[in-house]
């Protein structure tokens, strides 16, 4: 390679784009043309939303494309929002609506069934059609009120270790987020493609 290679984020999220650029550092990610209107979120797995994103991207720009579908998975309300994340409480990306409406669902779910995860599903598109997605996961124990600024989405409610993603430094929480493992196994099968 004689320098990085552009690949496209399938994703105008700018933390998402941020937290993906410190966690692929040998690639060109850019993001999405905010011309462009991504079509909805229809599959019933995190994979299959993963994929297509990726495809659709692929398509638009002729680059090759990164996606990623990830969400909360509460065992109390068997894996929801789970794919449903981003939008639970209605519209799409509104974190705070999102928050309040779980924590409001789970308000009597007992300490001991408070089990919950991040996942993440992560998928690569190349022009030449070939794609492949892996998986990531983060368990922890759902809190009952949001703790820490940084991050996004639900990173105030999962506890892990006695912190949440929010209360984490980024670092810290790249090195054991879903979004991190998904994309640490990604990257070196989405370079070798590249390569070939």
């Amino acid at each position: 390679m004689t320098g990085p290679l552009r690949v496209v984020l399938a994703s105008r999220n700018a933390g998402k784009l941020a937290e993906l650029q410190r966690l692929l550092p040998g690639l060109d990610l850019v993001g999405l043309d905010p011309a462009f209107e991504p079509g909805p979120e229809t599959e019933a797995t995190f994979e299959g939303n993963a994929l297509a994103k990726a495809r659709e991207a692929c398509a638009h720009t002729g680059l090759p494309a990164v996606a990623d579908d990830s969400g909360l998975a509460v065992d109390a309300l068997n894996g929801m929002p789970g794919v449903l994340s981003a939008r639970w409480a209605g519209r799409h990306g509104d974190d705070v609506a999102n928050l309040q409406l779980l924590l409001a669902q789970t308000t009597d779910v007992p300490d001991d069934r408070r089990g919950a995860g991040f996942v993440c599903a992560a998928a690569y598109a190349l022009p030449d059609g070939r794609a492949h997605v892996v998986r990531g996961e983060l368990r922890g124990v759902l809190t009952r009120a949001p703790r820490g600024t940084n991050g996004f989405g639900y990173d105030p409610v999962l506890e892990v270790d006695g912190r949440t993603a929010a209360e984490m430094a980024p670092e810290e929480k790249d090195a054991v987020s879903h979004r991190g493992q998904a994309l640490r196994l990604l990257a070196p099968l989405l370079l070798d493609a590249l390569r070939s």
